[in-house]
């Protein structure tokens, strides 16, 4: 019988930890016991979890110091920084593996940041902990890997066209009540009919966090900490799903036809562009599903060797919970 493994999720009852849960199923993630953890004010709900038809309903615990005294294996963190930086620790040392989806550790030096079809060679770098990327570094990784590896990447101009489930629940109940018109109390303006170009705090030098944590963690995931990138986050009015418009300056000179026969064999990648058939990535299509979109391909006649690119994913799953989960299965592969 193959080995199966204690796993654990902190942050269960959020979106981003039902998701966990939901792929762990999907992908039949060999799970022996599987603990939920959360707030005080979260537990003893229950959670149910299917696994081989059989459906349990889990208990939720009070996320503790010693929540990790169980011989847990693998612990899936969906929680607010502050907290995985108290906790992922004491899991760690505790001899858990620890996948966090925060940013708290993205930008360690000693903490992998890692999409398996880019860069799951780090790892085998992991000290206890590994870094799950922002949502939208994700995809973006994925889109530029094939293109860097084949011509080689000079500079990268994006701009992001972020979900309201970027903001979890909490967003999703703003789009709605804003629909009815009643005022915003997740984004500080209405996002109903209306587009947000501010995502996380600004910085001094008017980037937002979310902003630099895109620019930060690509550099890093693509192994080329010179890279030349600018970005800029805007949050829509769309339930699920972020959409992402790349200027992409190649090294090389390139063929349209060849380009797009390179990221046609990427891994995780579905290439979706006919004009003739108006085809092309919108959230409609990502969301609920497990590809990068990739398509709108094609030259920019201002800048020599550039292209124009428009990506789409669904934020929840391959720009969260199902590249954490991705993660686990290559730790086990």
């Amino acid at each position: 019988m193959s080995r199966r493994y204690n796993c654990a999720i902190a942050g269960a009852t959020g979106m981003v930890g039902r998701n966990f849960i939901r792929i762990l199923e999907e992908r039949a993630f060999p799970v022996n016991e599987l603990y939920l953890f959360a707030s005080a004010r979260s537990a003893g709900c229950t959670i149910p979890f299917r696994q081989n038809e059989i459906v349990k309903e889990l208990t939720v615990e009070a996320l503790t110091p010693e929540s990790f005294n169980k011989n847990i294996d693998f612990a899936l963190f969906a929680v607010e920084n502050h907290i995985s930086r108290e906790y992922a620790p004491i899991a760690a040392a505790a001899g858990c593996i620890v996948v966090d989806n925060s940013s708290a550790w993205r930008m360690d030096e000693n903490v992998p940041l890692v999409v398996p079809e880019v860069n799951g060679a780090d790892i085998k770098q992991h000290k206890g902990i590994i870094a799950n990327p922002n949502c939208c570094a994700a995809p973006a990784v994925i889109a530029l890997k094939p293109l860097q590896e084949k011509y080689g990447l000079e500079r990268v101009v994006i701009s992001t066209y972020q979900s309201v489930s970027g903001a979890g629940n909490e967003g999703i109940a703003d789009l709605q009540n804003g629909i009815n018109g009643q005022p915003p109390r997740c984004f500080p303006h209405a996002i109903a009919n209306n587009i947000i170009p501010h995502i996380d705090r600004f910085n001094d030098d008017g980037y937002t966090g979310e902003e630099t944590k895109i620019m930060q963690e690509i550099r890093k995931m693509l192994h080329q900490p010179d890279l030349r990138i600018t970005a800029t986050a805007a949050r829509v009015p769309v339930a699920y799903g972020h959409s992402l418009s790349m200027n992409i300056n190649l090294k090389k000179p390139f063929s349209l036809d060849e380009l797009r026969g390179t990221i046609k064999k990427a891994p995780g990648v579905k290439l979706f562009d006919s004009a003739e058939a108006f085809e092309y990535p919108m959230p409609l299509h990502a969301a609920g599903t497990d590809e990068v979109y990739i398509g709108r391909l094609r030259r920019d006649e201002s800048s020599e060797n550039t292209l124009n690119m428009w990506v789409v994913t669904d934020n929840t799953r391959k720009g969260a919970a199902l590249n954490a989960v991705q993660i686990l299965e290559a730790l086990i592969g």
